[in-house]
């Protein structure tokens, strides 16, 4: 065990504790007080690591994913809903008409993009609560902007997928799909605030919108 804190990083203690809750499995013994732990264990860490520290979820939505990873009965779909629902977890208060109506935009949504998830997911809930937010912040024209960002995840899902199916082995495939939907989300968030940073120096520091010209500038066309 003190082999696998040093390799993975995680003290011992810690490591002690993921045992207990069975979130990693136990090494396995090599003599009374000795057990021999592997590069699977080594993995496993690294997984809960990112779960964890970029995921933000709890022990206990990371212990119900990693049931899910662990069963071999269990497809790659499947997987992937268990930690998709776990990251959008409902914060809402009581449904009122606000979140109603919400829902009901989703719906349509979900039905004129010809989406397959139901309009009760777990990611229609969490995208039904952020319209009921923007309006609540008086930033409801924000919504019409919907399908262009829906434009956009589709993309970033086949590029997603593009990267999973290149995943041989079934485990790696699944730590692919559970890290990708925690990594990639913030991955994501992180490229367009960088974005957003460009986009705002070249229209307000720049003094004119992005990808028009210096004053003077012959037109290109």
């Amino acid at each position: 065990m003190g082999e696998l804190s040093r390799r993975s990083g995680v003290p011992v203690p810690t490591i002690k504790f993921y045992v207990r809750e069975g979130l990693l499995p136990a090494g396995r013994l090599t003599s009374p007080n000795q057990a021999s732990y592997d590069e699977g264990h080594e993995r496993r860490l690294r997984l809960i690591r990112a779960l964890l520290d970029v995921g933000k979820l709890p022990l206990s939505a990371i212990g119900e994913i990693l049931r899910v990873v662990d069963d071999p009965a269990q497809p790659v779909h499947k997987v992937l809903g268990v930690a998709a629902a776990r990251l959008d977890a409902s914060s809402a208060d009581e449904p009122g008409p606000e979140l109603a109506g919400a829902r009901e935009e989703v719906a349509e949504l979900l039905e004129r993009r010809g989406w397959r998830a139901g309009p009760g997911s777990a990611g229609a809930e969490s995208l039904a609560e952020v319209l009921v937010a923007l309006r609540r912040a008086g930033h409801g024209a924000f919504i019409d902007l919907l399908d262009a960002y829906a434009d956009a995840a589709e993309q970033i899902a086949r590029v997603d997928l593009a990267y999973v199916r290149n995943r041989v082995a079934r485990e790696d495939l699944v730590e692919s799909v559970v890290v990708g939907t925690v990594l990639g989300e913030a991955m994501f968030g992180a490229l367009r605030r960088l974005a957003h940073a460009e986009a705002s120096a070249r229209t307000y520091e720049d003094g004119r919108p992005p990808g028009e010209g210096a004053p003077g500038e012959a037109d290109p066309d």
